[in-house]
C-alpha cells in the first residue's frame, strides 16, 4: 500500500529531514480530499442550517444531514437520527454522562470502566458520581495488557448500570472483546459504551453487530478534521434523555415560563454545528473506504509486525502492550532515556513519537513507569518510516551511552 502522496504535509520536510509521521494515535493527517471538501466548502456552500429559507442555507443543510447519513453507513447504525455530531469522542462521552448518567444513576449505582481507559472515559464518570453518588468499579489489566475478562465478570452485577470500554487502548494498542463484554453487561441489566477513538480508521465498526447502546469516536483520528466526531446512540436511549446544552436548533418552544425540546438528534446539537467539519469527516470515511479498511488493518498490522521485530533487536528496550489482539500502537521504554528525551532526539531526525502518559495515567501506574514513548501507524507509513524509526532510537542510545546496554 502506497498512499502518502495523498496527504500533502507528508512531502514536507522537518529539521530537514524526509518526515517519519508515527504519531497517528493521536492525530491523523488529512487526505487532500477532506482538505479540498473543507474549502470546497467555504468557496461554495457555506451557510447556516436548518432555519434558513434561502437555498444556499437548504443546500448546507443537504451537506450536513448527508455527511450524518454517511456516518450512520459507516457504522452500520440503523437510522440517521441515531447520529448525534459533537466535536469528538470527549465531548460524546460527556454528553452521555452528563445527560443519560444524571437523570439515571443514583447512590448505590455502580459503574464499569478499566484499567486501560483514556482519562475521557474516567474522568466525566467520576464527576458524575460525585453528583449522583454512584460509584466505579475497575476491570484490572494483565501484564500483557489484556482485560482480566474473569474479574470482569465477577464486578457484574444488579448494581451494574453501565459498563464503559475502550475499544481499542491509545497507550497499547490492545483490541478488547467488546462484543463479549457489551452482552454479558446486557445480562445484567447494564448498558454499554464504547469508546472507539482508536477503532474506527483501523476495525470494521458495526453497532448492530456489537450490541453496543452508545459509540463514540472522533474524526480528527480517522483522517478527517478536528473539531467534529460523534456519539451513535440507540434512538430510545436518546429520545428519553434530556438535553445537556441550550441553545439554538435543540429546541422546540421557548418561553419564560418554559421549554420544550427538539427530538434527537437536534436535541444534542445545539448551537451553530461545525458544518465544514462534517462535510470533511464524510469526505474521510469515502477516502478510507475507497482505500478499504480491511486493506488498511492488514497494512497497519504488517508493519506493527515489522516494527516489533526490528526494535527488538535493540538492546534495552521494554514493550508494553504485547497482547495477542493488537492495533498499530507501539508503546516502549529504552533503559537509561527517559521517554520525552528520546521523542526529542526522534524529532531531531525528523522522526514523530508520542512521549508521555498518553492520558492514560492508571496504565503507567499499572506498570509503575511515568510515561512511554509510543510509535502509532497509519494507512500511509512504510517500513522507510520503520527504518527511521529504528535508526533513531539507536542514535539516541549511542548520545545517551547506552547502545551497549543488556
Amino acid at each position: 500500500m502506497n498512499r502518502a502522496a495523498d496527504f500533502p504535509i507528508l512531502s514536507r520536510p522537518v529539521r530537514g529531514k524526509r518526515l517519519t509521521y508515527l504519531d497517528n494515535a493521536a492525530t491523523t493527517h488529512k487526505p487532500e480530499r477532506v482538505i479540498e471538501a473543507e474549502s470546497a466548502f467555504y468557496r461554495e456552500s457555506n451557510a447556516n442550517i436548518h432555519r434558513g429559507v434561502h437555498w444556499l442555507s437548504q443546500h448546507a443543510t443537504d451537506l450536513y444531514e448527508g455527511a450524518r447519513e454517511r456516518v450512520r453507513g459507516f457504522l452500520n447504525a440503523a437510522r440517521a437520527d441515531e447520529v448525534v455530531f459533537t466535536r469528538g469522542t470527549t465531548e460524546a462521552i460527556n454528553l452521555v454522562a452528563f445527560s443519560w448518567g444524571r437523570a439515571n444513576l443514583k447512590p448505590g449505582d455502580e459503574i464499569v470502566l478499566t484499567e486501560m481507559e483514556h482519562h475521557s472515559n474516567i474522568v466525566p464518570w467520576q464527576l458524575v458520581c460525585e453528583q449522583t453518588g454512584a460509584t466505579i468499579k475497575v476491570v484490572p489489566i494483565t501484564d500483557a495488557g489484556e482485560l482480566r475478562l474473569d474479574v470482569y465478570e465477577s464486578l457484574l452485577g444488579p448494581r451494574t448500570k453501565l459498563v464503559a470500554i475502550g475499544h481499542v487502548s491509545n497507550a497499547l494498542g490492545t483490541i478488547n472483546p467488546v462484543a463479549q463484554m457489551i452482552a454479558k453487561a446486557h445480562s445484567v441489566g447494564a448498558l454499554a459504551l464504547v469508546d472507539g477513538a482508536q477503532a474506527v480508521a483501523h476495525l470494521p465498526v458495526d453497532v448492530q453487530a456489537l450490541g453496543c447502546d452508545f459509540y463514540a469516536f472522533s474524526g480528527h483520528k480517522l483522517y478527517g478534521p478536528t473539531g467534529i466526531g460523534a456519539l451513535y446512540a440507540r434512538r430510545e436511549l436518546l429520545g428519553a434523555m434530556p438535553p445537556w446544552q441550550g441553545g439554538g436548533d435543540m429546541i422546540l418552544t421557548v418561553a419564560f415560563e418554559g421549554s420544550t425540546w427538539a427530538e434527537p438528534p437536534a436535541r444534542f446539537e445545539a448551537g451553530t454545528p461545525n458544518i465544514a467539519g462534517a462535510v470533511g469527516l464524510a469526505a474521510a470515511i469515502d477516502y478510507l473506504e475507497e482505500v478499504g479498511l480491511e486493506a488498511a488493518a492488514a497494512h497497519e498490522d504488517a508493519l506493527l509486525a515489522h516494527a516489533t521485530t526490528e526494535i527488538r533487536k535493540l538492546p534495552g528496550i521494554r514493550l508494553y502492550g504485547t497482547a495477542a489482539r493488537k492495533s498499530g500502537i507501539l508503546s516502549f521504554t529504552v533503559d537509561g532515556i527517559h521517554p520525552h528525551d528520546l521523542g526529542t532526539i526522534l524529532d531531531s531526525e525528523g522522526v514523530a513519537i508520542r512521549a508521555g502518559h498518553h492520558c492514560a495515567m492508571p496504565v503507567m501506574t499499572r506498570f509503575g513507569i511515568p510515561g512511554t514513548a509510543r510509535a502509532s501507524f497509519a494507512l500511509y507509513n512504510d517500513e522507510r518510516d520503520v527504518a527511521a524509526l529504528i535508526a533513531a532510537i539507536a542514535k539516541a542510545q549511542k548520545l545517551f551511552g547506552t547502545e551497549a546496554a543488556a
